[in-house]
């Protein structure tokens, strides 16, 4: 029998070597042999199912919810959203979200629906690679925001931002490739500052630089571990892309449902706060997606877009109104809770928009 060592046999199965080790020592991998002070395992074994995914999955219930604070998320309006659900047509068996952002509708779907294939996507690397690596990599990722955890809560309010300077650091300075590991510290990394960060604010410069101040909580949860690993179940069989909005055209079809949930178009010139990657969604990427969704119609995929609604502060600006005019179109009440000046909080009316 050929045999490899716990370094080894982590570099294959993309989890740390001293998991490989905990793994041997509580007889989860057949025929591992300690030789010496280091574990031998044999070259055909393959990476165990995680114990405590196992005993998660028999104990708790398998509702999941969004793993990050998002600018833009829709958790206050999926009343509104579901309303729009397709599901209960037959032929409705897919499901896209190509600006999945901190993915609230998706949740809200996986945790009520069993659908046949699921699309997401999203420009910012580092977002999709954090989905990416809940999916794929639980276990470490767990184990790394854990640490952090244990690091970090028991500071006093200086050292914790130094602490926290140094992670936004890290963060800036690694990039996402083809190394697992160093993608697995950029997930941690992008949770543990979503979580400790002013107002869990995603925003970058224009080199692309998260830029976002520490913010003042008392107790923050970095490591959600439950629910991280409820997301982990129920995202092994969506699809996901970093990739633009229109690398979603070969998965949409007529047993599609999409939900288009774009940057939104600033309601002042100088609220644009839509930097959530380096690159900005101006008025003609509106009109451009605006004509993608009209190539998607034709398909006969079932649509909903949101967007914010000029009308809160031009009555006379009809520029969703005009580019989606073939279109249903109903302003709902929302509440804006994410904004780095205060004073732009509060309720306002957006977009739902809908081919049905």
């Amino acid at each position: 029998m050929e045999y490899m060592s716990a370094r080894e046999a982590a570099k294959k199965w993309g989890i740390s070597q001293r998991r490989v080790a905990t793994l041997c020592s509580e007889n989860r991998i057949g025929n591992a042999t300690m030789i010496g002070n280091m574990w031998i395992i044999p070259s055909s074994a393959e990476k165990p199912i995680d114990a405590r995914r196992i005993r998660y999955t028999k104990s708790e219930e398998k509702t999941v919810k969004p793993f990050v604070k998002w600018a833009g998320g829709k958790g206050q309006l999926l009343k509104e959203i579901e309303q729009y659900y397709p599901f209960e047509q037959d032929r409705i068996t897919k499901y896209a979200e190509p600006f999945v952002g901190g993915g609230a509708v998706l949740f809200d779907i996986l945790n009520k629906y069993s659908l046949k294939e699921i699309y997401i996507s999203d420009i910012n690397a580092d977002l999709i690679n954090t989905y990416r690596i809940i999916r794929d990599e639980i276990d470490e990722l767990v184990e790394a925001l854990s640490a952090m955890q244990h690091e970090y809560l028991p500071l006093n309010d200086s050292n914790r931002k130094d602490y926290y300077l140094l992670q936004r650091s890290r963060f800036n300075e690694l990039k996402v490739c083809n190394d697992i590991g160093i993608n697995i510290a950029k997930a941690a990394l992008m949770i543990f500052l979503n979580k400790t960060c002013f107002n869990g604010l995603f925003r970058v410069n224009r080199n692309g630089a998260f830029n976002v101040p520490m913010g003042s909580y008392k107790n923050p949860m970095i490591c959600d571990e439950n629910n991280l690993r409820a997301v982990s179940d129920k995202l092994q069989k969506v699809k996901i892309v970093c990739g633009d909005y229109r690398e979603s055209s070969s998965f949409i079809d007529r047993n599609t449902f999409v939900y288009f949930d774009p940057p939104y178009r600033p309601l002042t010139e100088t609220a644009s706060f839509t930097a959530y990657t380096e690159n900005l969604f101006n008025d003609n990427e509106q009109i451009e997606l605006a004509k993608f969704v009209d190539e998607m119609n034709k398909k006969g995929a079932k649509i909903v877009v949101s967007n914010s609604d000029p009308k809160n502060a031009k009555q006379e600006d009809n520029f969703f109104d005009d580019i989606y005019s073939s279109y249903i179109i109903k302003r709902v009440d929302a509440v804006r809770t994410i904004n780095s000046n205060s004073g732009a909080r509060g309720k306002i009316k957006e977009l739902l928009i809908s081919n049905f």
